[in-house]
């Protein structure tokens, strides 16, 4: 089942082990740092758009994110430069 609570816990672990701060991922995603201070904190979520953005920056897959799978790889390996 979704978890705000999780999906926040491991955008902040990921946004952390790339050792970015909250305005890089606002960048690659177009949005504030306080949109990502939101998302990390467990208050807010974001659009399947921006869902997408964040997988292919970090190279995890959707599930992982949302909580849903503990496999961060997940069908990434399908994923191609052109997509």
């Amino acid at each position: 089942m979704f978890s705000r609570e999780l999906f926040g816990q491991r955008l902040l672990e990921l946004r952390q082990q790339h050792k970015e701060k909250q305005d890089d991922l606002g960048t690659v995603i177009s949005t504030g740092r306080t949109a990502i201070s939101e998302m990390e904190s467990g208050r807010k979520t974001t659009t399947t758009e921006k869902l997408s953005l964040i997988c292919r920056h970090y190279h995890v897959s959707a599930d992982y994110l949302l909580g849903l799978s503990d496999d961060m790889q997940g069908g990434t390996d399908r994923w191609t430069d052109e997509e």
